[in-house]
């Protein structure tokens, strides 16, 4: 049994495919499938330690970007399109899968076309309300159709689609309890905690606003901020001037980037999560914490905007947009919000309500039954 996973080389869809081939191996473990092999193809193995520890041959495939906007790089990608997709047909047709899992995004398009023009079956999953332009492709002829929102559902066949929820890798699934994460950090017990999370690239605006806003903020909480990698020392040397009179400093965490136990502890101390509305959604959601959500505004086909107000619609958010977004604002919202005990369990039931823990089992049970069935 062979099966190819290919996704967009972010996280948002590295982490899924991890998530599915953990489920994946899981199966393969309690049932003592023979011989099963687990490649991903895409043109950046993106995290090489979490492709070996799970198992997955990594096979590089270049691809091009089809920017909705005027770029140069549109015409000199159309070759890097046609290339990677030849190396696509050729590595898959060497491989020849039983199934190939694709998660969307521009790098998962070789891939995608290789196993349509060898007649192997495919099984795609969508993170976002709206779909990306390479899923709503490979949704006509794709055997089965996995979405994270069930807005997504309408722009696929009804007979192949399935509500299914976002797969979620299993050291992040779980938070920490609260007394371990706050040891963990350091931080006290009796103070609520914010837990700003820009993702691993950080966010700009996200990370101003909270400048401005620290004087504010520490004197009632304390805060782990996830800056991003690019952006630590930039924050770190603001943060210095911002807060150089301030008694309360030491509640400011500033961290550059969160491995999955970081991550873990974060979400279990955290009392609020102020976020981008991407693929983090789902992990908010199964961590069970209320939050704030500040969509991108120029995301492809409106989907964070979309995605965040959808979420919100569960009941277990709050939305401001980023065009409204002051530290007078984002203050406001989260002390009204951690203060008012009964608005903010009703954000947990939201969560709750939203969630869908099953999701990489769920997909990754289908991709062995589409193998086996195949393989015969």
């Amino acid at each position: 049994m062979k099966i190819v996973f290919t996704g967009g080389g972010t996280g948002g869809h590295f982490y899924p495919i991890i998530a599915v081939a953990q489920k994946v191996n899981q199966i393969i473990d309690e049932e003592n499938i023979i011989g099963a092999k687990l490649y991903y193809v895409s043109d950046n193995p993106y995290d090489k330690e979490m492709l070996f520890e799970n198992g997955l041959l990594y096979e590089e495939v270049k691809a091009g970007k089809m920017r909705t906007y005027f770029s140069f790089k549109n015409f000199t990608d159309l070759f890097k399109m046609f290339f990677g997709t030849v190396n696509a047909i050729y590595k898959i047709f060497t491989i020849y899968p039983d199934v190939v899992f694709g998660k969307g995004g521009y790098a998962s398009f070789p891939a995608i076309l290789a196993a349509r023009i060898l007649r192997i079956p495919i099984i795609i999953h969508e993170s976002d309300s709206v779909p990306g332009r390479v899923n709503k492709w490979a949704g006509r002829f794709a055997k089965k159709v996995a979405v994270s929102f069930k807005e997504a559902a309408e722009y696929f066949p009804k007979n192949k689609v399935a509500w299914t929820g976002q797969p979620i890798i299993m050291e992040i699934e779980h938070i920490a309890p609260r007394e371990e994460a706050l040891k963990y950090f350091k931080l006290e017990a009796d103070l609520p905690v914010v837990f700003i999370l820009g993702g691993s690239q950080g966010a700009e605006i996200i990370n101003n606003t909270i400048l401005s806003a620290l004087p504010r903020l520490v004197k009632n909480f304390q805060i782990i901020h996830q800056t991003g990698i690019n952006n630590f020392k930039s924050v770190e040397g603001q943060v210095k001037v911002v807060l150089a009179s301030s008694e309360d400093r030491a509640r400011y965490l500033p961290i550059p980037y969160l491995n999955p136990l970081a991550m873990k502890m974060a979400a279990g101390a955290a009392t609020i999560i102020v976020s981008r509305a991407g693929s983090t959604i789902f992990q908010i959601a199964s961590w069970g914490v209320p939050s704030i959500l500040i969509p991108f505004t120029n995301s492809n086909g409106d989907h964070a905007r979309k995605n965040a107000f959808n979420y919100a619609h569960a009941g277990a958010c709050d939305v401001i947009e980023e065009m409204n977004m002051t530290a007078n604002i984002l203050c406001s919202e989260i002390e009204r919000i951690t203060n008012d005990k009964a608005v903010w369990n009703k954000m947990v039931q939201g969560t709750k309500d939203f969630n869908k823990p099953d999701a990489a089992y769920k997909i990754a049970r289908a991709l062995i039954d589409m193998a086996l069935a195949h393989e015969k």
